[in-house]
């Protein structure tokens, strides 16, 4: 199993850049819904979260940014996914996700989405 890692660092207008490493699944997920979880608990609710070393993600995985949309939304924040690799827009793609979320190639236009 892939080395599995998260990292975050708030950015300007208090937006929280995530950076997801390794396989985001049943086994890793609740790491990841923890970290968002912890910054609702400090009112932050602007996340880009960048998935360009994220090599497979499973629907567990792709379900702790549907269960977090909707509490980042209702507090006037997003949540922008960056630079995913092929397979993984694919798993987005498959679960409607590619609908809900903005999907970003740059960090640039990520951070346009929240101004």
């Amino acid at each position: 199993m892939a080395d599995f890692k998260i990292n975050s660092q708030k950015l300007q207008n208090n937006v929280i850049l995530i950076n997801v490493k390794g396989f985001l699944d049943a086994y890793t997920y609740g790491e990841l819904e923890q970290a968002i979880n912890d910054f609702f608990g400090q009112h932050l609710y602007k996340f880009i979260v960048d998935l360009s070393q994220v090599d497979y993600i499973s629907s567990a995985g792709a379900g702790v940014f549907i269960g977090a949309i909707g509490l980042s939304q209702e507090n006037g924040g997003n949540i922008v996914i960056i630079r995913p690799k092929p397979n993984v827009k694919e798993v987005f793609d498959l679960l409607g996700l590619s609908q809900i979320f903005t999907i970003a190639n740059s960090m640039e236009s990520a951070l346009k989405v929240f101004k």
